[in-house]
């Protein structure tokens, strides 16, 4: 059994995080939520904990990874719409502490991001790639953290910068398709919890490959899994490939 600390307990993910540490047979042992002291993780041993899990908010980042490494726990962190400012910190952290960040916990979304890697350098520049994501109309960042995981191990594939590839702003007349970008199309409505698709056209032909996430517990379960593999782990920058043995 393991001791969790959860931030953002009382979120969505959050709930259901406190439902899937249960059903694997670990305990929360401290809940943070908007306005709670992370420094709590360094108290009294009674109140320690193995492992942290954020999923709380990106301004929030700097004073979590702080805390974990002052506690000496690894962390987790799901939280989305982070910026290159937040992976410098997640890397600083990565030297004294393990971390896995990942913008998606699902085992589904994991493998389905290898998949999309192998197909993008296998199938080369002539096919075009389009992400395509949905999520309920509550989510604030988009595209989301999960499209941008599938976007990632395209470009990873095809051995190019994302950034410079990423087209996410069609509007108005916009011109033929340029070769080689990287499109994205963001839906939002209803109470998806997220489904994501590659499309990859070719001539003639297309391949899809997608996930439909049916209910958030998925992600909770992926976290905890996730959250379990990252104890005892020396310092380092982790990913969800490395939970499944992808990599």
């Amino acid at each position: 059994m393991a001791n969790f600390a959860v931030i953002g307990h009382k979120g969505r993910m959050g709930i259901a995080l406190a439902q899937a540490i249960d059903q694997a047979g670990h305990a929360l042992r401290v809940g943070i939520d908007i306005g709670g002291d992370p420094g709590v993780l360094t108290g009294p041993k009674e109140q320690g904990c193995d492992v942290v899990v954020d999923f709380s908010a990106p301004d929030a980042l700097s004073q979590n990874l702080a805390a974990a490494q002052s506690a000496g726990v690894p962390i987790l962190i799901g939280t989305t719409g982070l910026e290159d400012a937040h992976f410098a910190a997640i890397d600083k952290a990565a030297l004294t502490i393990p971390v896995l960040q990942t913008g998606n916990t699902s085992l589904g979304v994991t493998l389905l991001a290898h998949l999309v890697k192998e197909a993008a350098a296998k199938l080369g520049p002539d096919w075009d790639i389009e992400v395509l994501e949905m999520h309920h109309r509550h989510k604030v960042d988009a595209p989301s953290g999960t499209a941008k995981l599938l976007g990632e191990a395209a470009a990873d594939g095809r051995e190019i910068d994302l950034a410079a590839n990423m087209d996410s702003g069609r509007h108005g007349h916009t011109g033929a398709r340029q070769e080689g970008a990287i499109g994205f199309a963001t839906l939002r409505g209803g109470s998806v919890a997220g489904d994501h698709s590659v499309i990859f056209a070719g001539n003639e032909e297309r391949i899809t490959l997608s996930h439909s996430a049916e209910n958030r517990m998925i992600f909770a379960r992926g976290a905890v899994r996730g959250a379990e593999w990252l104890i005892g782990r020396k310092p380092g920058r982790y990913t969800m490939e490395d939970v499944l043995g992808l990599t």
